[in-house]
């Protein structure tokens, strides 16, 4: 995957008309939005709103999740591939997974249906999911 490391054009939470671009002011919302996730995370979420590359997917998703879960699971996350489970590897509860659903949607301007979520149960499967629920909402 690409390092992002140029300045991020990341917009505010409703989504420019087709040829504008983004703002600093976008930028700064985006980075105090994710102000708690690593710095490899907010770079890969301007780089996503910038460009909508799901080369960046991967960073985005592990950065929301290790955002969220305990201490003790992050070294798990951190090691581990997409058959790492939600639930049962990292302790995710229901209220957990709403939070990193909340965030997703306004890091990536999607809307989540809860129902959807469902069948969710690996860190592969989130992957999957919003990578598919970005190619219905370009």
């Amino acid at each position: 995957m690409r390092q992002a490391t140029e300045s991020c054009p990341a917009p505010s939470f409703e989504t420019p008309a087709a040829g504008q671009s983004f703002t600093s002011t976008d930028d700064a919302q985006l980075r105090d939005t994710l102000k708690r996730c690593s710095p490899s995370t907010r770079e890969a979420a301007c780089a996503f709103r910038r460009t909508k590359s799901l080369d960046y997917l991967p960073a985005i998703v592990h950065g929301l999740i290790e955002h969220y879960v305990e201490r003790e699971a992050r070294t798990k996350l951190n090691r581990a591939d997409d058959g790492l489970r939600l639930v049962e590897d990292l302790a995710i509860d229901s209220l957990t997974m709403l939070e990193i659903v909340f965030l997703a949607e306004d890091v990536l301007q999607i809307s989540i249906d809860n129902e959807d979520l469902r069948p969710v149960r690996t860190v592969g499967d989130v992957k999957t999911f919003i990578a598919s629920k970005l190619a219905t909402n370009p």
